[in-house]
């Protein structure tokens, strides 16, 4: 039942998003005089409807995003006697701008407003240097379980206990989990005096990690030979203020739109590997291309993880933030049918038409559409190829969290 909350709950979080990022174009739209007929979340048949004003209202039948219609959008398009002043392609090359971008600026507030509100309200997941659970065995590969043939955890071994708190390695202090874990990973077949605080209590143990093999952290596609004693970390939660969590959140921001950028710059390497790893036996990249399914699959992951109610809520939270971030910088790329592809008409535009009064020469006519048609088709269905490969492997071959 959480998996399927969790799902059901990104489902509803991306169609809201979808909603907002069409009242961003119609918003503006209406602020700068255009006259907007239909406002409609989904494509194909329509279920309801209802008109207020000059405007349709609306749902149809594939949830698959969502439109606003604006009259004159382009000069293809005819425009009822009457209605000419209120034509998208008749106003100024500025409110156009606007218009065209306000659905991915939408996007970017939707980021912003969920990350401010998991900070302030849920806060983040810290691991501290408490042990939470010592397990029985150490699985000499991740996709192994514990029975007859694994080693037992060296932690259960030594004495280790669940509430223990880890103070120091080999007379070492450790202030933070990763400086536990850096340790003992780099410490397979050697012993290790451990100092743990046991309520009031100070105790040394002994204790020899095993080499396991675990993922490389550099490529999630390869795998290393680690030290491994069977433990996990303590879990705590902390939570902001408004002035700490605004710091958070525009750190957050700038770190998604960089990770953003890189993953597009990436994408026809990642498109290479995909399409590698679904006719292989190799893993799938956690790091690598996730589509609407898949992320609607970690969302359950997440949703019917054991953590805390504020933990698991946080990470949606972050999930659907990210998600929406990395939609408002995709959709501006500069390439038809996508809102970028059309401020980048719109700049080559502006950019001829200064070009020509510079040199004193009349002011061209706006881009043919027509011959711009072709690319937009092509670019469509290279997106539509793409979304297929993604919902096959993130049907095939889920990431796994």
């Amino acid at each position: 039942m959480s998996y399927l909350l969790g799902v059901i709950f990104f489902i509803i979080g991306v169609l809201v998003s979808v909603m907002i990022h069409e009242w961003g174009h119609f918003t503006m739209a209406r602020r700068f005089g255009c006259k907007v007929t239909e406002f409609f979340v989904g494509f194909g048949p329509k279920l309801w409807s209802v008109r207020r004003g000059e405007t349709e209202y609306g749902v149809k039948a594939v949830p698959a995003g969502g439109y606003v219609k604006i009259i004159g959008m382009t000069d293809l398009e005819p425009v009822e006697p009457g209605d000419e002043a209120r034509a998208f392609y008749g106003k100024p090359a500025w409110q156009r701008a606007i218009v065209l971008s306000a659905g991915s600026f939408m996007h970017l507030v939707i980021g912003f407003v969920l990350l401010m509100v998991t900070f302030m309200a849920f806060g983040t997941t810290e691991t501290t240097t408490s042990v939470s659970a010592v397990s029985v065995c150490v699985q000499p590969t991740v996709s192994a379980v514990c029975g007859p043939g694994t080693a037992a955890s060296p932690a259960k071994v030594a004495g280790l206990q669940a509430g223990d708190t880890i103070t120091a390695i080999d007379g070492q202090p450790v202030a933070t989990w990763a400086d536990i874990t850096d340790k003992i990973r780099a410490s397979a077949g050697k012993s290790l005096a451990v100092t743990v605080r046991r309520g009031e209590q100070t105790v040394d143990l002994t204790m020899t990690p095993y080499a396991a093999s675990r993922p490389d952290p550099n490529d999630a596609s390869k795998t290393i030979t680690v030290g491994a004693v069977g433990i996990a970390p303590g879990l705590t939660q902390h939570r902001y203020g408004p002035v700490a969590a605004l710091g958070q959140t525009m750190t957050g921001i700038r770190d998604t739109i960089t990770g953003s950028a890189a993953a597009l710059a990436a994408l026809p390497q990642k498109v290479g590997q995909l399409v590698h790893v679904l006719f292989s036996n190799e893993p799938r990249d956690p790091n690598g291309l996730v589509g609407v399914v898949g992320a609607a699959r970690i969302s359950g992951d997440i949703a019917a993880d054991n953590s805390s109610f504020a933990s698991r809520f946080g990470s949606l939270l972050f999930l659907l933030a990210g998600f929406n971030i990395f939609v408002g910088l995709f959709n501006m790329l500069p390439l038809l049918p996508l809102d970028g592809g059309h401020v980048a008409v719109l700049a080559y535009e502006r950019l001829r038409a200064w070009w020509a009064r510079r040199r004193g020469q009349p002011v061209p006519p706006r881009p043919d559409m027509n011959k711009l048609m072709p690319v937009a088709y092509v670019v469509f269905f290279l997106f539509v190829g793409l979304t297929v490969l993604l919902v096959a492997a993130d049907l095939i071959k889920p990431v796994q969290l």
